[in-house]
């Protein structure tokens, strides 16, 4: 199976990248390849797959790149090869030391492969004077150092940055597509796998989410519920309570190790014993890694009630596919009865003013506004008018 199976729906792209992989092996120059890439496509769409493809198709070494059976390919596809670094950033951005750390060590030389491959999967995360740290390295790469940035579009990074990288665009793949993903990757039921795709939009993580854990799909559905069982200002306030609650709890499970076990492991390695004085020089590191995980639960907490917000919104989709009688497959089809009752109890009309209100809470989400009170504000706007 080769690494590139894995990109659903993204035939322009696999065929791309497959010609970059093999111009990688020539003795001579090939305008198919070069050492600074942009990958966009909306949430879902399988961005940091591709870029592990990629890597692992550079750093194969099976008879054609990117095999997926020799050792190369499958370290790079966990995560764990030597020469590839990702960086996937837990806080809201990602700093100007980190992006310092990450240019330093494209400077050296790759230990095992042909190339050191940097992956940085939340590039729109980089703030203006972060990516200028960036430029000169990917203007001037290393001899054997590949650049692969991720973002949702091209407009997520300066200019000059997008000038200097070459482009690959992934598309929402079709839900047959991730389904048919789910099957031959997961084993998982086709009856399954298509229902889950649909349910996530056709975003591969939570679509695989959805088919395996049967928690994601409970949460799916306390969220859906809440949006579904407003009839007044009451059910407004206890349906944004119950949302929060579920990113909340999300969130935290998505948290890997906790604050005290961080800090913890800090003084371990420094040599401070439980119960003894940290010493002044130590605090200021102590605080670092407070802020840290202050950062990481902010990031988790508004990514998860975005993505509520997400799923909230194909409800109303849904809705006004039913009011309009258009011939397509519902989202939601496992809320179709609510679906219906919702369509017939409003207007067209109303359906797009619910829709563009939850455009705003996710404006507002995403302007730092309180998120309960965005949610509450969301909320509201689903109650039923005259």
């Amino acid at each position: 199976m080769s690494v590139f199976d894995e990109l659903a729906g993204q035939a322009a792209a696999r065929e791309q990248l497959e010609r970059a992989a093999a111009a990688s092996r020539l003795d001579r120059a090939d305008s198919s390849m070069t050492q600074a890439w942009l990958f966009t496509g909306p949430p879902g769409s399988g961005r940091s797959n591709a870029a592990r493809a990629l890597a692992a198709s550079l750093e194969c070494t099976g008879p054609v790149p990117g095999c997926g059976e020799c050792s190369a390919c499958r370290n790079v596809m966990a995560g764990n090869h030597p020469d590839v670094e990702i960086v996937a950033t837990h806080g809201v951005t990602i700093t100007v030391d980190q992006t310092r750390s990450l240019v330093g060590g494209s400077y050296m030389a790759p230990g095992v492969g042909r190339w050191r491959v940097i992956i940085v999967e939340d590039a729109d995360r980089m703030a203006e004077r972060t990516t200028n740290v960036l430029l000169k390295a990917i203007e001037e790469p290393p001899p054997t150092t590949i650049w692969i940035l991720c973002t949702p579009s091209p407009e997520d990074v300066m200019q000059t940055i997008r000038s200097r990288c070459r482009g690959v665009n992934l598309v929402v793949p079709a839900a047959e597509d991730v389904a048919d993903l789910l099957v031959r990757r997961d084993g998982v039921d086709p009856a399954v796998a298509i229902v889950a795709a649909r349910a996530a939009q056709s975003h591969i993580g939570r679509a695989r989410a959805l088919a395996l854990d049967p928690q994601a799909g409970e949460q799916r559905q306390a969220t859906l519920r809440a949006a579904l069982s407003v009839r007044g200002a009451a059910d407004a306030i206890i349906g944004a309570q119950r949302i929060m609650n579920v990113a909340v709890d999300v969130a935290g499970s998505k948290a890997g190790t906790s604050k005290d076990e961080d800090i913890a492991e800090l003084k371990r390695s420094l040599g401070i014993e439980d119960g003894a004085r940290v010493p002044p020089a130590v605090r200021a590191q102590i605080r670092e890694v407070e802020e840290e995980h202050k950062r990481r639960a902010t990031r988790a907490k508004r990514d998860e009630l975005d993505r509520a917000m997400v799923d909230i919104l194909s409800i109303f989709r849904d809705v006004l596919t039913v009011q309009l009688g258009a011939d397509i497959a519902l989202v939601n089809a496992d809320f179709s009865r609510g679906i219906e009752a919702l369509a017939e109890a409003s207007t067209p009309e109303q359906s797009v003013e619910r829709m563009d209100a939850i455009a705003l809470a996710r404006k507002r989400l995403a302007g730092n506004v309180d998120p309960l009170l965005a949610v509450e504000a969301m909320m509201m706007a689903f109650r039923p008018q005259a």
